[in-house]
């Protein structure tokens, strides 16, 4: 009786009872860039395939998402139906599967950040009008501070770099440089690198 106590104890304190050692999944770049493509055209809406804010088209996108990173909630009631909290759960989600892909392969995941972000700023500058364009810049950046788990992000300071290098540009390339939301944007991204 004492020694499986003892066992198990010294099992849970060496982490040999936790989870074997994490691997990198084969589909995750591969979902990544399609996610990257999918949700472009998703948040641009107009394009068939459904659109965000229709409460129902986000259900693919965020199947795969969870199939990588399980822990990631649905939208609330509060955003069914509204595409910026749609918008932000599903950016928050594909930037946390770069930073999930950054803990394995470094300079592939600079690349995919540096990819998402070009779509994302796409995304908002093919928008068909004022109103659309304003719900997907709200949306991202709700997204990119609010639902993105920063833990996730590797500890190699140069991709660290790079990644947090591509977040920073996101908000001044949506609003402009020099606008309260891309300062706040820019002084919130540079804490999480310290």
């Amino acid at each position: 009786m004492f020694r499986n106590l003892t066992t198990q104890l010294t099992q849970t304190a060496s982490g040999a009872n936790a989870d074997a050692k994490k691997v990198l999944s084969p589909a995750l770049r591969p979902d990544i860039y399609g996610l990257i493509d999918t949700t472009k055209t998703w948040a641009i809406g107009g394009l068939g395939g459904g659109q965000a804010g229709d409460g129902v088209s986000y259900g693919p996108i965020l199947a795969t998402i969870k199939k990588h990173l399980p822990e990631t909630k649905k939208p609330g009631l509060e955003s069914f139906g509204q595409a910026e909290g749609e918008i932000a759960v599903i950016i928050g989600g594909i930037t946390n599967m770069i930073l999930e892909l950054s803990k394995w392969e470094g300079m592939a995941a600079g690349m995919a950040m540096r990819t998402w972000v070009d779509s994302l700023v796409e995304a908002h500058g093919r928008a068909s009008s004022q109103t659309r364009k304003d719900l997907i810049a709200k949306g991202i950046t709700r997204g990119l501070n609010q639902y993105t788990d920063v833990t996730l992000l590797t500890k190699d300071f140069t991709t660290r770099i790079q990644i947090i290098s591509c977040l920073k540009t996101v908000s001044s390339r949506i609003y402009g440089a020099g606008t309260d939301e891309a300062r706040q944007s820019e002084a919130m991204w540079s804490s999480k690198f310290i």
